[in-house]
């Protein structure tokens, strides 16, 4: 090699130093489109799930969702920027999944605003307080975008109340056919509401009862599922509505449901709601499942200070007070106070109260179908845990179990279940007849 050509040349370090960059260089020209499309996420589901209380929308992705949301006036709208996706077929869907009589939404429209970049625009029929927030996976979904659209001014419960309110009171029917414990013929201002009449002999209630319905489930929880395709989100809402009805019925009571319509309620919500419309009782109405189709017949839970009854209580327990996972709540937003109050399991007259309104249930229970267990069983169920009403989870029959699940489609099977249901809670305000209550606007 001549004297020329080795000038011409770097060092041997040199070389290997550039030859590497060019190389690095190289390679990540080639990359960066590959890399920026791998970490895009795509939209693969979106669901609308209107209610009075409020309506969600959600939006699930293979990969979590970055987004910005604000509100504008004149009209009321709501924006989310949701970085990091392409405009498909499914987010463009979201628009023909608004109904006109949503309560809270009045047009929902996706577009490209630029690229990588969709936004939503939520043109709404009132003032609203959005809440919006993502869920980790958990399990049959994936990552979700959920937005929440609650009124600025919430229905209120009570007013509800008062327009459905019955202006008669009227003796229990069949009251006679169970007669009152010595230790309920009080008198003085501490007795209980309840007299007994000296010609007909009997008790008389003298103000309305309040008896919360919790559908379990709901909305994004689907609950369980039965082998022919029933979900107990359904079930429970069809014999919660059918129970209502037979309460309103009768001259001394009336129900209030937790939710009325395929839509969620946090389990702390449900609760909240019992208390704020003064409930005497409180019942959530499920339908079980277990890993072997076999399993069969109505159980009935009330809350428990010390454990669950069984394993089987125990697992249902962590089983239904999972539903805020997979329902989907704004964890941010929980009332640190309310939360307090229902970790006081400290409450033993309540629990005992429970306990005997669950023995008459299970008993009216036991009259159209199989006894899972013949006696009230008890574990940490959060929505049993308001601690100053009665509260009784009913498991009416098992989804899981094939015949079971026909039995709970049933129009006239749902019919006995409310009818039992009605008796049981007939006899426990007969047994025990309710206290007098502190005067609110219902009087």
């Amino acid at each position: 090699m001549s004297s020329g050509a080795s000038a011409n040349l770097a060092p041997a370090p040199a070389r290997r130093q550039l030859l590497r960059y060019v190389g690095a260089s190289l390679i990540l020209s080639l990359t960066p489109l590959a890399g920026r499309a791998a970490a895009k996420s795509t939209v693969l589901a979106v669901r609308v799930w209107p209610s009075a209380d409020y309506t969600r929308v959600t939006l699930e992705s293979d990969t979590p969702l970055k987004f910005e949301h604000f509100t504008v006036d004149n009209p009321d709208r709501l924006v989310v920027d949701i970085d990091g996706v392409e405009l498909n077929s499914v987010v463009d869907s979201l628009a023909g999944k608004v109904s006109t009589d949503d309560p809270n939404i009045k047009l929902l429209r996706a577009g490209r605003f630029k690229p990588g970049v969709v936004r939503l625009v939520m043109e709404l029929k009132g003032k609203v307080k959005p809440q919006v927030f993502t869920l980790a996976p958990v399990g049959e979904y994936g990552h979700r975008l959920v937005l929440d659209v609650y009124p600025a001014v919430p229905p209120d419960p009570l007013m509800a109340l008062l327009e459905g309110r019955k202006e008669n009171v009227e003796p229990l029917p069949d009251a006679q056919d169970f007669p009152l414990d010595d230790k309920k013929e009080e008198t003085g201002s501490d007795a209980p509401a309840v007299q007994t009449a000296k010609k007909s002999g009997k008790p008389v209630v003298e103000r309305l009862v309040t008896i919360t319905l919790d559908p379990g489930h709901g909305g994004e929880d689907p609950g369980a599922v039965g082998k022919g395709g029933t979900r107990e989100k359904n079930v429970t809402l069809a014999v919660a509505k059918r129970l209502k009805r037979r309460i309103d019925a009768e001259p001394n009571m009336r129900a209030v449901l937790t939710r009325d319509s395929d839509f969620f309620v946090p389990l702390h919500i449900r609760v909240q709601k019992a208390r704020r419309v003064q409930s005497d009782l409180f019942l959530s109405i499920h339908a079980d499942a277990w890993i072997k189709p076999d399993a069969r017949g109505s159980s009935v839970f009330v809350l428990s200070e010390r454990g669950a009854s069984s394993t089987q209580a125990r697992l249902l327990a962590q089983h239904e007070n999972r539903a805020d996972l997979i329902g989907g709540v704004n964890i941010s937003t929980r009332d640190p106070f309310l939360a307090r109050t229902l970790l006081d399991l400290s409450q033993t007259a309540t629990i005992a109260d429970s306990l005997k309104l669950g023995g008459y249930l299970l008993g009216e229970l036991g009259t159209i179908n199989t006894l899972h267990k013949n006696h009230v069983e008890q574990a940490g169920f959060a929505v049993l845990k308001a601690p100053d009403i009665p509260s009784a989870l009913i498991e009416t029959a098992f989804i899981s179990n094939p015949e079971e699940e026909r039995r709970l489609k049933d129009d006239a099977y749902q019919e006995k279940l409310a009818e039992a249901i009605v008796r049981g809670i007939r006899q426990y305000f007969i047994k025990h007849p309710p206290g007098p209550k502190a005067k609110t606007a219902l009087g």
